[in-house]
């Protein structure tokens, strides 16, 4: 390398014009190199930033394609030759995340270090120097200015020592100053050099360190599984291009075969109208009322199902019902100022729907497609299969799901152990149930004309009615409580608990030994809530404690319903609709010919229906242990009042004895001829005390006898 220049650092006493411009010429060139590696450091920060970020994304691949087994595909099927693949690409991956890991490393070591060294050390001490040594030649120029201004007519000998030893220190320091600046200086020059040459030697015997790691281990099995890959890359994309063209095709084809049918009101003559539809579905328009005499226009999908017309919203996971068109009557009607509206009207004339087609070919097909299913339902099926109908297409609106088979049969009780009726066809419609089996189960689970209560109606008030009007109970609740008779009867219950339930119905019922009758009664229940329209529910609180089941207003506070634990003889979840649940009450007295009833209430809670059923059954069991409690204390204290009673007349046994033994003493002494007594009194013994004797002498007997 050529000579590098220096500062003279003999020349540094005599501080002469050419050294300092000589110094100003090294200080531009420190200027220029803190300039130039400045920019050189952010550069290999950004490169060092680079690989760091490229090591963490390596990593997170593989740790990604490593979870892609447990990952779950809403449309993916568990394609394993895929997930073999990712793990095979997962661990390659793995092992390139390892070698950028070493190679961040190799370069924070061996490129980072240096330059960051050369910028916060050397350059440092530089800028730190050059301070010093400005402020040593200030405060010298101002001691050689002192030292000028000394006069010669008034010399004072303190005056002219100090400032003679201003000069000398100020020199000294200047001097030593500058010495260590220069030769900083000088430094500098081969210092840059390093810090330029050593970083960039690092960075690239990293690089190398880093391929050579990698074509250690990408052997040639690695390169023989990326070649297979590539194949089937290549088959996939071939895969894709044929499917490509084949859903092009079909997207022309549709095209022109629905170009006639994008026309909102397309020519009768070149699509006719189908009036032999038995079920139709799209989008229509329903008049809904908002005031006294406004009404809106709502878009709904509307669509038939058996002898129902069903609506959807859209984003709406099922349909609901609109109207059962079992014998309705369907016209075209004008209204507001519409086209291609018609009118439905059920057969009790009670309820009528408007609603409006997008056409008149579309309004005539709805309407003959009414008629055909009102026709055919009306003239074709017997009462019994209308009725079935209905059930089925009311338990669909009120409980939707993905599949209204799946509904329907939800709700049936189990027919596990039950002959299963025969069918005259390997199909059968929906709600075709042999007329043997609903006869069955209705005989055997649900009493026959039962009503439906689909209100709260308390039967404690009514048990107490004949107390209320003879005042001996005074002023009775009538919410089925006594007025404060019990108010705090479960302060003292161990279970409190509390769910928001929502009141469905209750009937009357007659089987109590398995949970088909909890099941048939909600099918009923729900079946006649879609039927009358009924979607009104009373919500209350239910408190399960281990003396009763309460059911509480939640705005007042006040028990609606009370029924104690011991009444309570079956409870269950549905096995699908896990919201719903029942219970399956014995009551002593029925409300007309006060014969013992069984009533099965069902309900809707926010929380899941085993929970609360769990919590029932929870409180009956520790309600029969608190009672075999109380029974074993009871018994307890019977025996222990047994031992003290016999203790006690154990002690009178021991008095009479001790008592007796005294008479006897006293009747030996007085039985002395001629003897007197103590106080020289002879002892007289009266009648008294001879049956006392005798008392005590059988009871004596007794008590060995007992004993």
């Amino acid at each position: 390398m050529p000579a590098i220049d220096k500062l003279p650092i003999e020349e540094t006493l005599e501080d002469s014009p050419q050294t300092r411009s000589l110094l100003g010429v090294f200080e531009e060139d420190t200027a220029a190199i803190s300039s130039y590696f400045s920019q050189l450091f952010k550069a290999m920060q950004r490169i060092y930033d680079a690989q760091n970020e490229l090591s963490a994304a390596t990593h997170l691949t593989s740790k990604l394609l490593k979870g892609y087994e447990k990952q779950r595909f809403p449309l993916g099927g568990d394609d394993e030759v895929m997930s073999s693949t990712l793990q095979q690409f997962s661990k390659v991956i793995d092992e390139l995340s390892s070698c950028h890991a070493v190679l961040s490393t190799q370069l924070a070591d061996a490129m980072m270090f240096p330059i960051t060294q050369f910028q916060e050390r050397d350059l440092r001490e530089i800028v730190i120097l050059k301070e010093v040594f400005q402020i040593a030649s200030d405060d010298h120029d101002a001691a050689i200015n002192r030292y000028s201004r000394l006069s010669k007519r008034k010399e004072n000998e303190k005056v002219k020592n100090e400032v003679m030893e201003d000069v000398y220190t100020s020199r000294k320091k200047q001097h030593e100053t500058i010495m260590h600046y220069f030769a900083s200086l000088n430094m500098l020059q081969y210092k840059k050099k390093i810090a330029l040459l050593e970083p960039l030697l690092g960075y690239m015997q990293a690089q190398i360190s880093f391929f050579k790691l990698g074509s250690e281990n990408l052997t040639q099995q690695w390169e023989e599984f990326l070649t297979n890959i590539g194949t089937s890359v290549q088959n996939v994309r071939r895969e894709m291009d044929s499917d490509a063209e084949a859903t092009d095709q079909t997207i022309q084809d549709m095209k022109a075969a629905s170009d006639p049918l994008y026309m909102p009101d397309p020519d009768p003559n070149k699509i006719p109208v189908n009036r032999n539809l038995t079920r139709k579905a799209g989008y229509l328009n329903t008049r809904n009322k908002t005031g006294l005499v406004s009404f809106t226009w709502e878009r709904q999908y509307f669509f038939t199902q058996g002898g129902n017309l069903m609506s959807q919203s859209r984003g709406a996971v099922a349909g609901g019902l609109v109207m059962d068109i079992d014998n309705c009557s369907v016209m075209a009607v004008d209204c507001e100022d519409r086209r291609f509206c018609f009118q439905i009207t059920a057969f009790d004339g009670k309820k009528a729907a408007i609603l409006q087609a997008e056409s008149r070919k579309d309004c005539e097909e709805w309407i003959a497609t009414i008629n055909n299913i009102s026709k055919r339902i009306y003239l074709s099926e017997n009462p019994e299969e209308i009725a079935a109908r209905v059930n089925q297409s009311a338990l669909e609106a009120v409980t939707p799901s993905p599949s209204f088979q799946q509904r329907h049969e939800s709700f049936r009780p189990s027919t596990q152990g039950r002959p299963k009726p025969g069918r005259s066809g390997s199909q059968c419609s929906v709600g075709s149930e042999s007329p043997a089996l609903s006869s069955l189960s209705l005989d055997s689970l649900v009493a026959p004309d039962t009503p439906i209560q689909f209100d709260i109606i308390s039967p404690v008030s009514e048990e107490h009615t004949s107390q209320a009007k003879s005042g001996a109970q005074g002023r009775t609740n009538p919410f089925g409580e006594s007025g404060g008779s019990k108010s705090e009867e479960s302060e003292d219950s161990i279970l409190h608990q509390l769910f928001i339930v929502r009141f469905l119905g209750s009937m009357e019922v007659k089987a109590t030994e398995s949970a088909d009758v909890i099941y048939e009664t909600m099918r009923q229940i729900l079946a006649a809530r879609a039927i009358h329209n009924i979607f009104r529910m009373t919500e209350s609180h239910l408190l399960v404690t281990c003396e009763c089941l309460k059911l509480i207003d939640p705005q007042t506070q006040v028990t609606r319903l009370r029924f104690p634990l011991s009444s309570v003889a079956l409870c269950a979840s549905h096995r699908e609709n896990k919201r719903l649940f029942g219970f399956v009450l014995k009551m002593t007295g029925g409300r007309v010919d006060e014969r013992p009833v069984t009533v099965c209430y069902v309900f809707e809670s926010n929380n899941d229906g085993e929970k609360i059923c769990d919590s029932v059954g929870l409180a009956k069991q520790i309600a029969l242990h608190s009672e075999r409690d109380r029974k074993a204390t009871q018994k307890r204290r019977e025996l222990d009042k047994a031992k003290e009673k016999q203790q006690e007349q154990l002690d009178k046994q021991k008095q009479i004895e001790k008592d007796l033994e005294e008479q006897s003493r006293l009747i030996a002494a007085s039985s002395r001829p001629g003897q007197p007594a103590a106080d020289g009194q002879f002892l007289v013994l009266s009648n008294s005390q001879s049956e006392d004797s005798d008392a005590g002498e059988e009871g004596q007997k007794k008590g060995e006898s007992e004993a």
